[in-house]
């Protein structure tokens, strides 16, 4: 039986939408977190960029307020995910915001790695779409109904 997707939810219009910046080269793993997210009860402005360039480019600009999470994909096609990783968590005015790595990657090597370059969750996409949309549901239920964030980010 299919996961109910749409279910008749109403995001609460009154509350401020919640960005989340997703670093992803795969138009199908991006079209598909826009979907999952548009099913939630919060209402999520998802910025999808699809590189390592325009994600840093995004994340260190003055001329935007900070998203709330980035959600970002190891293999990107010009800077690694990695790389990314590594140089947020470098920078001053950026390293509070949580990084969870939302790779295909299930290797070890890259989990520990991903952690040693201080990403502050890393979860394995899921290859099934309703198992996605529930990974999103869960990453949702924690990072903004659980978990406290820097500026303001938390339900």
């Amino acid at each position: 039986m299919a996961a109910d997707r749409s279910a008749d939810r109403v995001p609460d219009r009154d509350v401020a939408p919640v960005e989340v910046l997703m670093v992803e080269d795969n138009p199908g793993d991006a079209r598909l977190a826009e979907e999952a997210f548009d099913a939630l009860d919060r209402l999520v402005e998802l910025t999808v960029v699809a590189d390592g360039t325009a994600a840093l480019d995004r994340l260190l600009s003055t001329d935007s307020a900070p998203p709330a999470l980035v959600l970002l994909d190891l293999d990107l096609p010009d800077i690694t995910g990695r790389n990314v990783l590594e140089r947020l968590k470098s920078e001053p005015t950026v390293r509070h915001i949580p990084v969870v790595v939302f790779s295909s990657s299930d290797d070890p090597a890259d989990i520990r790695e991903t952690y040693d370059h201080h990403a502050n969750a890393y979860m394995t996409k899921p290859r099934d779409a309703d198992e996605f949309f529930r990974a999103i549901r869960r990453l949702d239920a924690f990072w903004f109904s659980t978990a406290a964030l820097p500026g303001g980010g938390d339900a």
